[in-house]
């Protein structure tokens, strides 16, 4: 090969690495395999534990804060969508009362093992494990008041699908909470940049498409690293024009 010849290769090679390197974020874009380590069956529960349930963590850090800003009643229904070790559950169960109940929706093996075992902990009874999938949070229509999304909405494979399946469980005139990461080039973590698919404003599109009202932002106090965002359940449905 000429020197010639290989001065045009390594020409090419730069222009492919700088291409990629300029190549638009694709915000619908879910990372290949985000969900493969909950779904695996020898996954460490105690691991997620330590991780989840770190105060180093802001969510949890701040949870108390986070479920007071719900402003739950005794007798609400909630739904906590990807409960993960199920702390906001528990929670949930205790501000909802013995006349409410929480849904603990997961598709993780070892998290519905482990969220079960929490139930039988429990001194009420007013919680349900719910086994969902990747595209249906497979809750009652009408069943819920309130849906509640931390850290999770980011990791839904099927985001139209798993919507609908909200909207359809959510009563007219309730609500769902939005807790995500800030995504923010430049500002964000590499690893938030790589893991969590778009920012704050997609998120909110894509839920607006999907039949809900964007309420308000919450603001909790020392609740750096995440948004909190409050929709209602459009009564129109997805993609209702009003008329006049």
């Amino acid at each position: 090969m000429t020197p010639s010849n290989l001065r045009v290769i390594a020409l090419l090679c730069w222009a492919l690495v700088l291409g990629c390197a300029n190549a638009p974020h694709d915000p619908s874009a879910v990372p290949d395999g985000i969900n493969d380590v909950f779904l695996d069956e020898e996954m460490s529960v105690d691991r997620f534990v330590e991780r989840f349930e770190g105060e180093s963590r802001d969510v949890y850090a701040q949870r108390f804060a986070i479920v007071r800003a719900l402003d739950l009643a005794p007798g609400d229904v909630v739904a906590d969508i990807g409960a993960g070790t199920g702390f906001f559950s528990k929670l949930f169960s205790k501000a909802v009362g013995p006349s409410g109940r929480v849904f603990a929706v997961e598709i993780s093996p070892r998290f519905l093992d482990h969220l079960r075992a929490e139930q039988t902990s429990l001194e009420t009874n007013n919680w349900t494990v719910v086994e969902g999938t990747a595209r249906s949070v497979a809750l009652d229509p009408a069943s819920t008041d309130v849906a509640f999304l931390c850290d999770v909405y980011h990791h839904f494979e099927h985001p139209e699908a798993t919507l609908a399946s909200l909207r359809e469980a959510i009563r007219p005139g309730g609500s769902l909470v939005l807790v995500d990461f800030h995504r923010i080039p430049g500002v964000s973590t590499e690893f938030i940049l790589n893991h969590v698919r778009a920012d704050r404003a997609v998120f909110q599109a894509e839920i607006e498409a999907a039949g809900f009202r964007f309420e308000e932002a919450l603001v909790i106090d020392g609740l750096d690293d995440n948004y909190v965002l409050r929709f209602r359940r459009d009564a129109k449905g997805p993609g209702a024009v009003d008329a006049g």
